[in-house]
């Protein structure tokens, strides 16, 4: 078969992948993520599920995406690793930077159409919204800031109230109607600091909810986007030309790239791992 052509992004958004969980789509995303050529990439937060890894559940599949994530940064790809809740051991290493990949609570970009993108995962509204919504709403609260309260907040219920970690998006899986009020407090309260902010986009995750529209106050508008997850949308936002579009994942178009998947050579574990060190020292020099 001959070479199949790659789309060219100038961005792509990943989130909600949650890599080391049976629900994670590994194999899908791997064959989406071969038939794209990015700029830059942002993975949005929950990207390796560090709450529920396990040693004894890593797939091929799973290694395999990690595997070619790590082939684009030997390409010189720009690589934001947004931290979210799943992966929030991350934010330790908040400014860390190996080749062109950076450890990031956030993100602002200025995009070629002279518009600013603020990229961010959203978990901290679970506290903020549960219990001080205002708190999330202040626009002079930078994120950084609402990431130490959500930490405060969840090691006084640990560790005091012997609770566990507040997280509202878990509990609204209960109830339809408290999955709506939710995700709409969500997008609002997105939408409320991005435009405190004079943001023209503001792009999250953690809420599996792939989405794109305008939201307004009475302080202005912006563009609202979520890139979804990989559990159960299987979806990623692509900026190409100055345009936003959601992707959403389907076999169909996807055959091509099956067949010819076919056709490469099956690396056992050894292999793969012997390729990805071998990624891992191009980056290095």
């Amino acid at each position: 078969m001959d070479k199949i052509k790659k789309r060219k992004l100038d961005i792509l958004v990943l989130s909600d992948v949650h890599l080391g969980t049976y629900g994670c789509h590994a194999k899908e995303l791997l064959l989406y993520l071969k038939t794209v050529k990015p700029k830059t990439v942002i993975l949005n937060g929950d990207i390796i599920d560090i709450w529920q890894f396990s040693k004894r559940y890593w797939p091929k599949s799973h290694m395999k995406v990690i595997k070619h994530l790590m082939h684009w940064m030997s390409k010189g790809v720009k690589i934001y690793y947004i931290t979210g809740n799943h992966d929030e051991l991350l934010r330790k290493f908040v400014g860390f930077k190996m080749g062109s990949l950076k450890i990031v609570n956030k993100v602002i970009l200025e995009l070629d159409n002279g518009k600013k993108a603020w990229f961010f995962h959203g978990d901290v509204f679970d506290v903020t919204m549960q219990h001080s919504k205002w708190l999330a709403k202040l626009g002079a609260v930078g994120y950084d800031t609402l990431i130490h309260i959500n930490r405060l907040a969840n090691f006084i219920s640990e560790k005091i109230f012997k609770k566990g970690k507040l997280s509202l998006s878990k509990k609204i899986k209960n109830s339809v109607k408290s999955a709506v009020k939710f995700i709409n407090s969500f997008e609002q309260t997105a939408a409320d600091i991005g435009i405190s902010n004079q943001y023209d986009y503001v792009v999250c995750g953690h809420i599996h909810q792939p989405e794109m529209r305008t939201i307004e106050n009475e302080h202005g508008k912006i563009m609202y986007l979520n890139s979804g997850d990989w559990i159960e949308n299987l979806t990623a936002l692509e900026y190409i030309d100055s345009k936003w579009t959601i992707y959403r994942y389907d076999d169909n178009d996807m055959q091509q790239w099956i067949e010819h998947g076919k056709e490469e050579e099956e690396l056992n574990d050894t292999q793969l791992f012997n390729n990805m060190m071998e990624e891992f020292n191009l980056m290095k020099q």
